[in-house]
């Protein structure tokens, strides 16, 4: 059973990163009709939804598109800010998706903020603690549990960032067809890319929480 987690929870990953690359770079050689920018949609987007405050900036590297809603600003990649792909415009149409987010106070991206402080030391210290526990079990046996309910908080944060994820996307292909970003053909060039992306965040979950389920199991053998 162990081999069996172990295979699974490296394979997934990989596969999932292949796939979203892949997917991505196929789909980055399409360009979309109206010869739009991933930037130019994006501030379209924005501007539609009125949030003329959030910034568009150019951020180097390739898939490291993200919103930061401490600065207000939507950061896209090499391959999405100058790029008139509809790989590009459905990234900058998720992000953007991530901003509308934040500006309606979407539930679940709330609950997601409010928990990364707790997540952010939970992850880095979890399996410090959950190994020291497993050392001194026989002592202080709480503190391999501790160690779990640490790694558990991670988790929690992955099932959060899901709905997050695929709401986004959702917005993104809405807008993109109601307000003629892409053309119908292209549309579903888009939903494909964004669809490999938030199985990257599946992939995640499914294998945090093998992972969980893992630790548990190797408390119950001490």
């Amino acid at each position: 059973m162990y081999i069996l987690f172990f295979l699974i929870m490296l394979i997934l990953p990989i596969w999932a990163q292949i796939n979203v690359t892949s997917t991505f770079k196929k789909y980055s050689t399409v360009n979309n009709s109206r010869g739009l920018t991933g930037a130019q949609v994006a501030r379209q987007i924005l501007d539609n939804n009125g949030l003329y405050n959030i910034r568009i900036e150019h951020i180097s590297g390739n898939l490291t598109d993200h919103f930061d809603p401490s600065d207000g600003v939507v950061r896209l990649s090499d391959a999405t800010y100058n790029s008139t792909s509809v790989a590009a415009i459905g990234v900058a149409a998720h992000e953007c998706g991530h901003a509308c987010q934040h500006a309606e106070d979407y539930t679940p991206i709330k609950i997601r903020t409010a928990i990364v402080p707790v997540t952010n030391v939970c992850s880095r210290l979890w399996y410090f603690v959950f190994i020291v526990g497993l050392i001194v079990f026989e002592t202080i046996p709480q503190l391999s549990l501790i160690g779990i309910l640490m790694f558990s908080a991670v988790v929690l944060f992955q099932l959060v960032t899901l709905p997050v994820e695929i709401d986004a996307s959702s917005r993104a292909l809405k807008t993109m067809e109601n307000d003629m970003i892409l053309d119908y053909n292209e549309l579903p060039h888009a939903k494909k890319v964004l669809k490999a992306a938030a199985f990257t965040y599946v992939t995640a979950l499914v294998v945090s929480l093998l992972q969980l389920l893992r630790l548990l199991l190797a408390t119950r053998r001490r």
